[in-house]
């Protein structure tokens, strides 16, 4: 059936010659969509691309006259102009040439990452270690420190082979019987740090030594099994048959379970019985008893005939003279040799498949049957394995892009960040260590903790911040190119009891954290002058902390009797619980566009949207989770670290395959982030015009619930209330109001415009040429950005041509955006605004308004 061509399509869509309608936006971008192939023809695409270089380039050759004559006596820079008689495309900075007859550029981030991006291989050839780092038989790179130092940290020993001598300490530590090296202050501290304990033993400590810490021996609860290393787990798990004490001392001494004969036993030990194995329900807490279950009984397929008396036989038998079944079904006299597919297709609407007894309807790629004879079209997008990151459906094909910053690999087909490349950091007990994710750079960045546990990072600024749960305080380290200027800072270190979770407000730069001590979650300002308790009710065991400094949301996780998962306001207004089922022991909570979590005592690593909703298990198994801790989130994978396997593993964040040990032979390793620009976003503070906001102690942000919202509200220290005008903190108590409220706006309020100052060094003796030739370099750049951006679509296509044939007169294209509604609180179907063309007087005009426009802005400010 021909498809009836529409009359006219939407102004942001293109039409094609056949009267398609088709996404303006994919006009002229390499790929055609239109069935002719018309958004791609040459008469289409020739005009626009003369249109979009034509300003560029008049608007770069008034430019380059401009700064020759500004400079004609200042010979500041030199100029050398590639010949391009030899026809190979040159790669910009940003990118690797693949050389030879490629032809082709790939992001510079993508060098030495262990995936061929080149077709020649060429981005992973002589890939060595920076200097001064030793390479590891496997060709991982490692810091020097760690050679020679008794830890297999290579993975397969090469760091340990050709070691001169046994490892020596210095003056300042101690030697355990293990021959690790601690600092010798550690000694007799009550918290063993050798692995044997023998820097508490008695023969250093005298007496019975100190072996645990008391503050671990004494805290375990009436409801609580204490392990045999102080540890406190449920009482409840004991003898469970999954090991919770880190020791697996809650497992030891357990009498043998047996079940009756007629019953099931559980992987947990448990009894069930036997009727309940593979009956399609969980009746085990470990779903044990629907493993490996597969019905015998399923009659289904080409190859299998179903009797009408519940038989099943081959499909061959059936029409060939002889009865197979014994109600004598599969030899039917009206039914065989009569093809139903030649009366009116036998009302499929799509493809007719005749049977030795009957017919059947089937779909074409794309289409599933929405009955039993007609096709509609399948949503891809509803499979979130389906795209990277954004999925597009329309009828009867998809296609996938990537966010804002992240391009997609032409090999992998995933979306891969954009600039630096990403490394890890996570705490390994007594250090923080740094992992690079692309050059496999394996090193040390803070040394000599005592128990760092939970951590978090300031990437603009370079910074790191870290708990620290033996000496009960958190810490800040910012690192300088100039190694000499590094330096570690206390920012809070009173008060404090327990403090397990750790999170940065990168927009308003506070610090949240939770106390399972005193059971509560925190604020303070990022250098620790100003803090305030924001929740201390109906917490148990609060544990890790997350932030959406975008939206105004944290959330954070609770190892409780009842655990949940909760979400409140920034300013600790409109709490929520999000997960409450299926949860025991759930720990750092991660955001990227949906809420991640494991659960150490269930094995597993799921996740669900801001708001709750859409479940889902990534990895689930006691073999590949012992005890996992924390995770990262970053591209297409997942990284967590594992206390019982005492290592950090990744896995394919969509299919939960692809599982690698990054990092093994850790000391109790706990909290893991990735440091890349892009996993802290830019954003807008909506401060107003007064520093601070006008908040006398603390300006926190609000919830965006509504867009009505407020932006912030101010808070004062714990025990004062705001004042009146809800921005000051008086010291009268009698004039107290809400201690959070959305500040009043000023009596009168004189509207400004954002004003961007922007600091260039002059350095020329004619005072504004400099500043000048600057402005005009920047609006050549933004435009040359600009209508590369416009123009260029980072995104593959799956093309169906039953869809050409198929797509009924007046039916839209359904776009979805595929976990984007994740950073919303409702679901949304996007519509893309058209990226429209600027005609050539256009965009010429509005060049050289540009020019004038940064021209007068860089000489007030050189002025200035």
């Amino acid at each position: 059936m021909m498809m009836t061509a529409r009359k006219t399509c939407a102004p942001s869509e293109f039409a094609c010659l056949n009267g398609q309608c088709v996404p303006g936006r994919w006009r002229c971008d390499g790929e055609p969509e239109c069935p002719d192939g018309s958004d791609e023809a040459e008469a289409t695409c020739s005009k626009k691309r003369v249109q979009r270089w034509l300003s560029v380039v008049v608007v770069i050759v008034v430019m380059v006259a401009v700064f020759l004559w500004a400079h004609r006596n200042t010979p500041l820079i030199s100029l050398s102009v590639l010949s391009p008689s030899t026809g190979k495309q040159t790669c910009p900075p940003e990118k690797f040439d693949c050389g030879g007859s490629t032809n082709k550029c790939v992001s510079l981030s993508w060098r030495c990452d262990g995936e061929k991006d080149c077709e020649n291989g060429a981005d992973e050839q002589d890939c060595a270690c920076p200097s001064g780092e030793f390479m590891c038989a496997n060709r991982k790179c490692l810091a020097t420190v760690y050679v020679c130092d008794g830890d297999d940290d290579c993975g397969d020993g090469s760091d340990e082979l050709k070691c001169s001598s046994p490892l020596t300490c210095g003056p300042n530590h101690l030697r355990c019987n293990t021959s690790e090296c601690v600092p010798l202050m550690w000694s007799c501290d009550g918290d063993p740090d050798c692995s044997d304990g023998s820097d508490e033993g008695p023969e250093r400590c005298g007496g019975d030594g100190v072996p645990y810490p008391p503050s671990r021996r004494a805290n375990c609860t009436v409801g609580e099994f204490r392990c045999a290393n102080g540890e406190c787990v449920r009482l409840a798990w004991k003898c469970d048959g999954d090991p919770d004490c880190k020791d697996k001392s809650d497992e030891s001494d357990c009498p043998l379970l047996t079940c009756r004969p007629d019953e099931f036993q559980c992987g947990d030990g448990s009894c069930i019985h036997g009727t309940k194995q593979c009956n399609k329900v969980h009746d085990c807490p470990d779903h044990s008893d629907e493993a490996g279950c597969v019905n015998a009984t399923k009659c289904e397929g080409p190859l299998k005939f179903l009797c009408k008396n519940g038989e099943c036989i081959d499909s061959a038998k059936v029409c060939d003279s002889v009865k197979d079944c014994k109600d004598r079904s599969d030899e039917p006299k009206k039914e065989c040799g009569l093809n139903e597919c030649m009366i009116n297709n036998g009302g499929c609407s799509h493809v007719c498949m005749d049977r030795p007894i009957g017919f059947e309807c089937q779909c074409p790629t794309g289409y599933q049957l929405l009955d039993k004879k007609t096709c509609g079209d399948i949503d891809e997008c509803e499979n979130p394995d389906a795209c990277s990151q954004i999925c597009i459906n329309y009828k009867g094909d998809f296609k996938c892009e990537c966010y804002e910053g992240y391009e997609m690999d032409p090999v992998t087909k995933t979306c891969k960040a954009e600039g630096k490349s990403p490394y890890l950091l996570f705490t390994n007990r007594h250090e923080i260590r740094r992992l690079d994710l692309v050059k496999r750079d394996y090193s040390q960045v803070v040394s000599t903790q005592k128990n760092a546990v939970a951590l978090d990072l300031d990437v603009a600024n370079n910074r790191v911040f870290w708990c620290d749960r033996f000496h009960r305080k958190i810490y800040r380290y910012t690192r300088s190119r100039n190694l000499s200027l590094d330096s570690q800072v206390p920012l809070v270190d009173s008060a404090l009891q327990s403090p397990v979770g750790l999170a940065l407000d990168w927009l308003q730069h506070n610090l949240y954290w939770t106390d399972s001590g005193d059971k509560s979650i925190s604020v303070a300002s990022v250098d620790g002058t100003k803090r305030r308790v924001l929740i201390s009710t109906e917490l148990s065991e609060p544990r890790a902390i997350a932030l959406d400094p975008h939206h105004g949301f944290m959330y954070w996780s609770d190892w409780g009797t009842q655990a949940k998962i909760e979400k409140a306001g920034m300013n600790g207004v409109d709490r929520q619980v999000l997960v409450s089922d299926n949860i025991v022991w759930p720990n750092a909570p991660f955001l990227i566009r949906r809420l991640y979590w494991v659960d150490s005592k269930l094995h597993l690593i799921a996740s669900v949207d801001l708001n709750g909703a859409h479940r889902r298990t990534h990895l689930s198994s006691a073999e590949r989770l012992g005890q996992p801790y924390a995770l990262a989130v970053f591209e297409d994978r997942i990284y967590w670290t594992d206390r019982e396997r005492e290592a950090v593993f990744t896995a394919n964040r969509l299919t939960g395959q692809d599982i690698h040990t990054l990092a093994e032979h850790l000391n109790d390793p706990h909290d893991i982030v990735v440091f890349h620009q892009l996993r802290q976003p830019q954003g807008v503070c909506n401060l107003g015009s007064m520093a601070n906001g006008g908040c006398e102690y603390l300006c926190l942000k609000a919830p965006q619930i509504t867009e009505h919202s407020p932006k912030y509200t101010c808070a004062c220290p714990d025990g004062q209330d705001l004042g009146p005008d809800m921005r000051g903190c008086p010291s009268d108590p009698h004039t107290h109001n809400l201690s959070l409220s959305p500040p009043l706006p000023p009596a009168l309020s004189v509207p400004r415009m954002p004003v961007v100052l922007l600091s260039v060094p002059v350095i020329s003796r004619h005072g504004l040429v400099l500043p000048l030739v600057f402005g005009l370099l920047c609006a050549g750049v933004y435009l040359v950005w600009r209508n590369w951006r416009r123009n260029s679509t980072k995104s593959m296509n799956f093309d169906n041509p039953v869809y050409r044939k198929t797509t009924g007169e007046g039916e839209e294209d359904e776009i979805h955006i595929g976990r984007t509604d994740a950073m919303g609180h409702h679901t949304h179907h996007h519509t893309y605004p058209s990226a429209g063309i600027l005609s050539q007087p256009d965009s010429i005009v509005e060049s050289f308004f540009c020019i004038h426009s940064c021209v007068k802005c860089v000489s007030s400010v050189s002025n200035i």
